[in-house]
């Protein structure tokens, strides 16, 4: 199989779809890596070592979407596999490049991307979304390490945001002798949550954790003990907490599904001025009523009320060497499973990666993303034979 990866051209998105020990194993079971020049750069990996392990490189990202196609052409037994540059939904600049028959594997969120969807449909692309590949257990393999940074760095983005010089209150969330601690509240309890309350907690916070999941709360006690208040999150008990807070961490999933709005324009409004909110869930959607806008890592926050609004989709892109290291830690095996077996047969065999195909042949089929957009859904058991 022919796979292609391109550079990123997101803004300030610096992490990139595989590493040079990715590349050498793909080589090594028999398959072509093509990759767009300088494609690694930014994450640490220079075009020598992609070309050491195996790899051919590319100049544009033309190039690297048409030899899936030319692949195709010749020899139809063989899909051509296109790993997303920016392990996010592509650009609206990239459209273009979308063709018939391939396989798009990447971060695709598409409960909030109707004009994507609609394009991914149109030209028959089989788009297989990382967020919605789900394991018996409920967990989410290729979204859990994205999770984790993005909640651990959500509560850095928000101590950097209270700083005077931001507009921010002038808090430190550790406080200190004598002086309250910075209050933190995080609507979630899930990865990202978990891992924003252990970064607040470090840091000597004062933190609060709202879910409607009791198990959920409960796991959080059982990891941070007295160092964590919970609470069955609802409408009343965030219009008190709210109102209480300094920084608000928005970490709600529900996976396929757009977020729900759980922090109302009112809520936000009794926030005192130069407080902080950074929803994470801005990725499907946003929890936040007040959020109107996607930011970006080079004009990442608004002010509305006097809160500084922080709606970035793609936090974990700061840190590209550690993201691209522990993203690609999970997405290599089923990179190799679609290579290796097929698409079909990789989807017959691995039903969590079945979970993960969002469009086939034209066919949307991922129930949340059909109810969110309301767009025809299709079972896709019933369209591939199994």
């Amino acid at each position: 199989m022919i796979i292609g990866i391109p550079k990123e051209i997101k803004t300030k998105e610096d992490r990139v779809a595989i590493t040079p020990d990715g590349v050498r194993l793909l080589v090594h079971h028999k398959h072509e890596v093509y990759i767009e020049k300088s494609a690694g750069i930014n994450s640490g990996f220079s075009d020598e070592e992609y070309i050491n392990e195996g790899a051919k490189l590319l100049d544009t990202p033309q190039e690297i979407y048409n030899i899936s196609d030319l692949m195709l052409d010749y020899i139809q037994r063989v899909n051509g596999l296109l790993l997303n540059r920016n392990l996010k939904e592509p650009q609206p600049q990239e459209y273009k490049f979308l063709k018939k028959e391939q396989i798009l594997f990447t971060y695709l969120h598409l409960a909030i991307e109707k004009v994507l969807t609609e394009e991914l449909l149109n030209k028959k692309v089989t788009a297989i979304a990382y967020e919605t590949i789900q394991t018996k257990d409920k967990k989410l393999p290729l979204l859990t390490p994205m999770s984790e940074i993005a909640g651990k760095m959500a509560v850095q983005i928000a101590a950097n945001l209270l700083e005077n010089r931001n507009n921010g209150a002038g808090i430190l969330l550790g406080g200190v002798a004598g002086v309250p601690r910075g209050k933190v509240l995080i609507v979630g309890a899930g990865s990202v949550g978990l891992n924003a309350a252990k970064i607040a907690i470090g840091m000597g916070a004062d933190v609060s954790i709202a879910d409607i999941s009791t198990e959920k709360l409960r796991k959080a006690e059982d990891m941070f003990g007295i160092n964590i208040k919970t609470y069955i999150s609802n409408p009343s008990i965030l219009k008190k907490l709210v109102a209480d807070t300094d920084v608000i961490i928005g970490a709600v999933l529900i996976p396929g599904h757009k977020a729900p709005c759980i922090i109302t324009e009112e809520m936000v409004k009794s926030m005192h001025k130069g407080s902080v909110i950074v929803d994470v869930s801005i990725d499907q959607g946003g929890i936040v009523e007040t959020i109107d806008r996607i930011t970006t890592i080079d004009n990442p926050y608004f002010e509305k009320y006097g809160v500084l609004h922080y709606s970035v989709t793609n936090i974990p892109g700061s840190v590209a060497r550690t993201s691209t290291l522990a993203l690609t830690n999970e997405t290599v095996k089923y990179v190799l499973k679609i290579a290796d077996e097929g698409l079909i047969n990789a989807i017959k065999n691995d039903d969590s990666l079945a979970k993960g195909v969002n469009t086939y042949k034209g066919k949307l089929t991922n129930k949340g993303v059909s109810e969110s957009l309301n767009i025809d859904y299709y079972e896709l058991p019933n369209l591939i034979g199994f």
